[in-house]
């Protein structure tokens, strides 16, 4: 191998190289091949397939794992540091540094993360990191609506504490059991018959707490959730319509001024032209 490679030829090397790895032939590969990692790990969770057929399961995986290391080595070198700006970048080495982790007993816990393995195909379909992105643009959203949620869930556990702890200690016994029993009541789960009306037959008006705060946590809060999300999904959609919009402009730009520079290159060799005809009849 030489030694004495250029820059430029080197920056030409990482050109082809990124454009290897970012085309769809490559990409559609490591997905399938994804895909097919994700079917063997849930295989290796069954004990008759690890019976029958373990020791290929074993020797498949850690050639995936390897496959996924090449793929990851090409792109660090086709990218360079920029690699680490890309938070998806970022998702795919942590994956495979967890990945390489020795599977001893002290590192149990992470033997069963080799299964994130599996969401790399996030990182490689464009749809699902669209989805991706627009939750993670609502974050600062969601957490606007869950400290309401916490605060509305806080004042309706103390009370709930003060009115049916007494009675009902199980479930209103203190702060966090009450929170815990409102937080089934606000998904709907047994509320009626498991909790509130067990409670109504102690307190005939006690529909007059649950119900307000069904209405306030389940059908109002949450929803704020589902729009929060659904505008931030909405949002970059129309962010990557501008973008589409200004590279079309862009093109467009560019073509213009070079169709107007052909006609003025045009003009002057017409004007030449008309200049040496006249100069040939005089």
């Amino acid at each position: 191998m030489r030694d004495d490679i250029s820059p430029s030829e080197e920056q030409d090397h990482r050109a082809r190289l990124r454009n290897f790895v970012e085309c769809a032939p490559f990409r559609y590969t490591i997905l399938a091949i994804i895909g097919f990692n994700a079917v063997i790990l849930g295989l290796e969770t069954s004990p008759s397939a690890m019976a029958v057929v373990g020791d290929t399961l074993h020797w498949l995986d850690t050639i995936i794992l390897w496959i996924f290391v090449g793929e990851l080595a090409l792109r660090l070198y086709a990218h360079g540091f920029a690699f680490f700006r890309d938070p998806w970048g970022v998702f795919d080495f942590a994956i495979i540094a967890v990945a390489l982790v020795p599977a001893s007993e002290q590192f149990s816990v992470l033997r069963a993360l080799r299964v994130l393995r599996a969401l790399k195909i996030v990182s490689g379909v464009p749809r699902l990191r669209r989805v991706v992105g627009a939750l993670l643009g609502a974050v600062p959203g969601i957490g606007a609506v869950a400290g309401l949620l916490s605060l509305i869930f806080y004042v309706f556990s103390v009370i709930a504490t003060k009115l049916f702890g007494g009675a009902f200690p199980q479930w209103f016994g203190s702060i966090g059991e009450s929170m815990y029993s409102l937080f089934q009541i606000m998904t709907l789960e047994s509320w009626s018959m498991g909790i509130v009306r067990p409670v109504m037959e102690q307190f005939p008006y006690a529909w007059s707490f649950f119900v307000p705060f069904i209405i306030i946590s389940s059908f109002t809060v949450l929803n704020l959730f589902i729009a929060i999300i659904v505008d931030s999904m909405q949002t970059m959609h129309r962010e990557d319509d501008e973008q589409i919009v200004d590279r079309i402009e862009t093109v467009v730009d560019q073509d213009t001024r070079l169709v107007s520079s052909e006609i003025n290159l045009l003009r002057e060799e017409v004007r030449a032209l008309r200049d040496a005809l006249q100069e040939r009849h005089i």
